[in-house]
């Protein structure tokens, strides 16, 4: 890709980090429990971390043409699933409460970054631009796998509790 089309993803990328971190810290400020409250809090933390290493990438992009792999080696996509999964988390969810709407939402928004990464992947010429765009994409999967665990948690309590089950 051209260096200006190359600047202006990154801007966009960071832009779509800041409204998921935007998104995640409105959902900790109005959910009721503190647990859950937490959950959206590690999130938005989490696109803290997003944002700052876009901005860094930019940054080395904007000065030398090329991104900082050493630097991404560093944010490794660790997944948080079974520190914030938890059976006494899907117990205080509810089907119809704001923090399941939000959860639903937040994996939506998680597989819209996931294929807007994974597009500029494929059409980008340069190969470190192509690994670092799939990169990003496999972060974002990471999120996306925590929200989607959790959402399937929360549907499997509810089929449970109204013996949706045909067994």
């Amino acid at each position: 890709m051209k260096p200006d089309v190359t600047l202006d993803i990154l801007k966009q990328a960071i832009l779509l980090e800041y409204r998921g971190k935007a998104f995640y810290t409105n959902a900790a400020e109005s959910s009721k429990d503190p647990d859950v409250r937490n959950i959206f809090q590690i999130m938005a933390a989490e696109e803290d971390d997003h944002i700052r290493f876009l901005t860094e990438q930019l940054r080395h992009y904007r000065e030398g043409g090329k991104f900082d792999f050493v630097e991404a080696t560093s944010y490794e996509n660790e997944t948080i699933t079974d520190e914030v999964i938890t059976k006494s988390i899907v117990e205080k969810l509810s089907a119809v409460s704001f923090e399941a709407a939000a959860i639903s939402l937040a994996i939506d928004m998680e597989n819209r970054a996931i294929t807007a990464y994974s597009e500029r992947s494929a059409a980008a010429t340069d190969p470190d631009e192509k690994k670092f765009y799939q990169w990003l994409a496999e972060w974002e999967q990471g999120h996306h796998l925590l929200l989607y665990q959790l959402d399937t948690e929360l549907r499997e309590k509810i089929w449970t509790d109204n013996n949706f089950w045909a067994f």
